[in-house]
């Protein structure tokens, strides 16, 4: 049972929408949004929660930081930092700066010299509309499964109904019993002691 929850959970991260390779001058991508989701910062937090762990899974040299405010009024954006042309040139393509971060005092530059940096605004949109975006201005590369991947991804799909199948019958089979029990107490109690 224990590999089967590990087994959906790492499939969970490895495949799904946001599981896309980036090119290789995406050096940071950088999320500013409120802690709570009123406001428009909704879309936002489900790319935080739900895409970037696959992103970062697919591009772990890719520095990917998170900022959570209090200022609800304020922007919910994504910053993509692009690699500096004399960097890629001098080949200096590694970062230093740690892959992610929620304090708020961590700055949103790292070691590596930016060339250029595109924003998308997060703010009322959609977390499908966000990642589309994403996408497209990155031109990444989406990940598909495998054909083994899929075969896998069908037996665990197969195991977990053949669970929950499993689970109803032994709540059926423990409910028959409370009941006989619950029968049998009954019956004791009105014959009472003689």
């Amino acid at each position: 049972m224990h590999s089967l929850i590990w087994s959906q959970k790492l499939y969970s991260v490895r495949l799904g929408h946001g599981a896309a390779v980036l090119p290789k001058n995406i050096k940071k991508i950088h999320l500013d949004f409120a802690f709570k989701l009123n406001d428009g910062h909704l879309g936002a937090r489900k790319v935080w929660r739900n895409y970037l762990p696959r992103l970062k899974y697919h591009n772990p040299a890719v520095s990917m930081t998170v900022n959570r405010t209090q200022n609800q009024t304020g922007p919910a954006t994504l910053t993509i930092f692009y690699a500096s042309p004399l960097a890629d040139s001098a080949g200096n393509t590694t970062s230093a700066a740690p892959s992610s971060s929620t304090n708020q005092s961590t700055p949103t530059s790292d070691r590596t010299p930016f060339g250029r940096t595109e924003t998308i605004d997060m703010k009322h949109r959609h977390e499908s509309e966000i990642l589309s975006e994403l996408m497209e201005m990155t031109k990444a590369t989406p990940v598909v499964a495998t054909p083994e991947e899929e075969a896998e991804l069908r037996e665990l799909a197969e195991e977990e109904r053949q669970s929950g199948l499993d689970r109803a019958r032994n709540a059926a089979y423990t409910e028959q019993k409370r009941q006989e029990k619950a029968l049998l107490d009954q019956a004791r109690g009105a014959v009472g002691p003689a």
